[in-house]
C-alpha cells in the first residue's frame, strides 16, 4: 500500500481530501493526515473568533471519515525529504510515499524590535482564543492598535467595533492608502467606514519598535492597551527549515506540476508554495485540484501534461461587520450589503460541502 501523507489540515489538503474521498482514492493509496488540532480551522474567519462575533464552534469542520483515511494529532518538528519521513513531536517518524505539505503561515515581524513578544496575533486558533480573551476582557476605553491594514486587519478592526464599541481602535496602514492595490473606490468606501464608526486609520505608518503597551509609529509613541499584528506572514518554520530550494519570501519553489523539483513525491500546497498570486484560501484550493490530477495520473502511470491550466482565482471579499462588505470580483468593485451577503453565502456553501 501507498501512504500519502497529508501535513495540515488547511484549505489546501482538505480540497485534496473532498477530490479523493470517498471514491476516487486507488484501491492501493491509504491517506494519513497530520495537524495539531482535531478538525479543520476556517482561518479566513479567525478575525471574527478573536473579536468575539463568532463562537469557537462556528469557525470549525470536522475531518472526514473514511476506512483508508488515518488522522494523527500530533506537532510536526522536521521535514526529512533525504529519508522520505515526517518527525513528529510525539510519535515519532512517520513513513510517505508520496506528501502533500500545507502546514500555512505563521506571522513575520519584519525585524522590528519587541514586535513578535509584545503583539497578539490571529494567525492559529489557538493564537486567536488569546486575542479574543485579552480584547473582550478589556475595560471600558481601552485603546487598541491593530498593525497592519490588509484584509486580516481591516476585518478584525471593524468587527471588533461592532463587538466593543466603547474601545479606542487604531489601525495602523503602511499604505498611502488602505488596499492601495486596489480601486480607489474600495479604498475610500472602507475608510468611509472606519471614519463613521469611530475607527482611527493611520496611513504611511512604519512602526519601528514594540514595547509592553507602546507602539512607536516614525518618532510618534502610542500608548496602548492591547496591540494586535496583522502586519505579514511567512511559511510555516518547519517549511523554511526544508532542506529544498525557496524564493526570497522563503516559499518553497515548485515545478509546473507543483512537486520540489528532482522529487516528484513531495508536492507543496498553499501559503508555504512559491506561487504567481498572493497566498489565499482560495489559491490553495485551486492548486490542491491540480496536484489531486497530477497524483492520479502519476499513479496510473499516465503521461503528465506539458503545460498546466492557469490557476484564475474569482476575487476577493472582505467584511465590514456583519452587515456591510467589500470585493473585488470579475474586475468590478462592489460594496455594502451585496458584498457582506456574498462573502456570507461563500462560507456557507464551503461549510455544506465539507461539514
Amino acid at each position: 500500500m501507498r501512504n500519502l501523507v497529508l501535513l495540515g489540515g488547511g484549505y489546501g489538503n482538505m480540497r485534496v481530501l473532498l477530490r479523493l474521498l470517498p471514491n476516487h482514492l486507488p484501491d492501493d493509496v491509504t491517506i494519513t493526515l497530520v495537524d495539531r488540532v482535531p478538525y479543520h480551522c476556517l482561518k479566513t474567519e479567525y478575525y471574527a473568533l478573536a473579536a468575539g462575533t463568532a463562537s469557537d464552534h462556528e469557525v470549525r469542520v470536522s475531518f472526514p471519515e473514511h476506512e483508508k483515511l488515518k488522522l494523527i494529532y500530533d506537532e510536526i518538528t522536521a521535514i526529512d525529504v533525504d529519508k522520505k519521513e515526517i518527525v513528529l513531536e510525539t510519535n515519532g517518524a512517520l513513513a510517505y510515499d508520496d506528501l502533500i505539505v500545507g502546514l500555512g503561515c505563521e506571522d513575520k515581524f519584519h525585524n522590528v524590535p519587541g514586535a513578535a513578544e509584545h503583539t497578539h496575533s490571529i494567525q492559529t486558533i489557538h493564537k486567536s482564543r488569546q486575542t479574543y480573551q485579552t480584547l473582550n476582557n478589556m475595560p471600558a476605553g481601552s485603546k487598541v492598535g491593530i498593525v497592519g491594514a490588509g484584509l486580516s486587519g481591516i476585518e478584525l478592526a471593524s468587527e471588533l467595533r461592532e463587538s466593543r464599541p466603547d474601545l479606542d481602535i487604531k489601525l495602523f496602514d503602511r499604505g498611502p492608502r488602505i488596499l492601495k492595490d486596489f480601486p480607489q473606490r474600495l479604498s475610500r468606501y472602507i475608510e468611509k467606514w472606519f471614519t463613521d464608526h469611530g475607527v482611527d486609520v493611520i496611513s504611511d505608518a512604519n512602526i519601528t519598535r514594540v514595547e509592553p503597551n507602546r507602539l512607536y509609529n516614525h518618532e510618534d509613541v502610542y500608548p496602548m492597551d492591547a496591540i494586535v499584528w496583522t502586519a505579514g506572514i511567512q511559511p510555516s518554520h518547519v517549511v523554511r527549515e526544508m532542506n529544498v530550494e525557496k524564493d526570497r519570501s522563503d516559499r518553497v519553489i515548485l515545478t509546473s506540476h507543483h512537486n520540489v523539483p528532482g522529487n516528484e513525491h513531495v508536492y507543496v500546497v498553499g501559503d508555504c508554495a512559491s506561487l504567481p498570486h498572493a497566498p489565499s484560501a482560495q489559491l490553495a484550493e485551486e492548486q490542491a485540484e491540480q496536484i489531486v490530477d497530477v497524483l492520479q495520473k502519476r499513479w496510473k502511470g499516465e503521461p503528465l501534461p506539458e503545460k498546466m491550466p492557469e490557476m484564475k482565482l474569482k476575487g476577493v471579499l472582505g467584511s465590514l461587520g456583519k452587515k456591510q462588505g467589500f470585493g473585488f470580483v470579475a474586475d468590478r468593485a462592489i460594496t455594502g450589503r451585496v458584498a457582506r451577503f456574498l462573502k456570507s453565502g461563500v462560507l456557507w456553501m464551503y461549510k455544506y460541502h465539507n461539514g
